[in-house]
């Protein structure tokens, strides 16, 4: 069956593999969606330290399921439309053994440590499965980057009394705007691009703030009589971004930082010790899923707007080229894998 490797940085192209064997508690998935993450193009780039070339990329799943293993439960059934949990846990390390299997010592994650899904078919653990009866496929292919940023909020600990920003609205920074603004948070969100700042409000940010055009930090204090967010949130993944977040917190507030910087961060300790922050590292996600598979469900947002643009797979070199050029105004890129 087709797949697309990345051979070395910038090279994408088609090979022809081996059709997945699937176990008894397995199931086998024809993959219709892929959803291209800032990992797979930091891996393009040649930028990503966890990926090793070839690497076939793609974590961000929807399909059909057509084939189960005979220890599947009912719950599952051929002709499902289903989603993916793309990260592996040991079981026995010390986050594994406090029940934090999304930061599992030894994670391999599809497409990232091992290859992922950016294939025909793929075969996957049936408890990492997740399936719709009333979702799209285009929507289902949303909720695992979606579920990180809920993730980060729930790391967060975000609730109704909070002021929260969102530092950088991509489609994780969107998760993470949702989860706050679903439990009733005020939501601030911060960006580069008008359009993702327009759609940052659209899902319920009472306010928004280009970073280019205007000073942040002055306008979050105005924003919050001088006090300064609750919990910031960082979704950006760059030294300015990191920085503004600590700036802009107020004291005793929390900091969650899912980005991933592609250079080194320079933190002001000073300020971290004298408003005594909470500093939290949010990677990947629990099992959020159902939750976030419920908010999609109750068609509370209009979800599919965060598609930026959909590559035929015969076209996935281009797209990764397409996102590398374009790279500020793409929300989220699909590759339709099959009609």
């Amino acid at each position: 069956m087709k797949a697309f490797v990345i051979e070395e940085a910038f090279n994408v192209k088609a090979i022809n593999i081996s059709e997945p064997k699937m176990g008894v508690a397995d199931v086998l998935i024809e993959v219709h969606y892929l959803g291209l993450c800032g990992s797979d193009l930091n891996s393009y780039k040649g930028l990503m330290p966890l990926v090793t070339f070839p690497r076939i990329p793609g974590h961000e799943i929807s399909g059909v399921i057509i084939d189960k293993g005979s220890e599947v439960p009912n719950t599952i059934n051929i002709g499902d439309k289903a989603t993916v949990s793309p990260y592996t846990n040991c079981g026995i390390c010390p986050a594994c053994r406090q029940g934090r299997t999304n930061t599992c010592e030894f994670n391999q994650t599809l497409g990232v440590q091992r290859d992922g899904a950016l294939t025909e078919r793929i075969v996957v653990p049936f408890d990492k499965v997740f399936v719709s009866r009333t979702l799209s496929l285009e929507e289902l292919v949303l909720i695992e980057p979606m579920s990180v940023g809920y993730h980060g909020a729930n790391r967060g600990s975000v609730s109704e009394a909070d002021t929260v920003m969102i530092l950088g609205c991509g489609t994780i920074g969107m998760g993470a705007l949702c989860a706050a603004v679903r439990k009733g948070a005020t939501v601030i969100g911060v960006d580069i691009d008008d359009a993702k700042l327009a759609q940052a409000k659209k899902f319920g940010a009472q306010h928004t703030l280009n970073s280019v055009k205007e000073n942040v930090k002055e306008d979050i204090s105005l924003l919050t009589n001088n006090e300064g967010v609750s919990v910031a949130i960082e979704a950006a993944g760059t030294p300015v971004t990191f920085t503004l977040a600590i700036d802009c917190v107020c004291f005793a507030g929390r900091v969650v930082t899912i980005g991933y910087s592609k250079s080194v961060v320079e933190l002001n300790t000073q300020l971290i010790v004298r408003k005594e922050l909470n500093l939290l590292g949010s990677r990947n996600a629990l099992r959020v899923f159902p939750s976030v598979i419920n908010m999609f469900e109750k068609k509370l947002m209009p979800f599919a707007d965060m598609i930026t643009r959909v590559f035929p797979f015969g076209e996935t070199p281009e797209a990764f080229k397409y996102w590398k050029d374009n790279q500020g105004i793409v929300s989220k890129i699909l590759i339709e894998v099959k009609k």
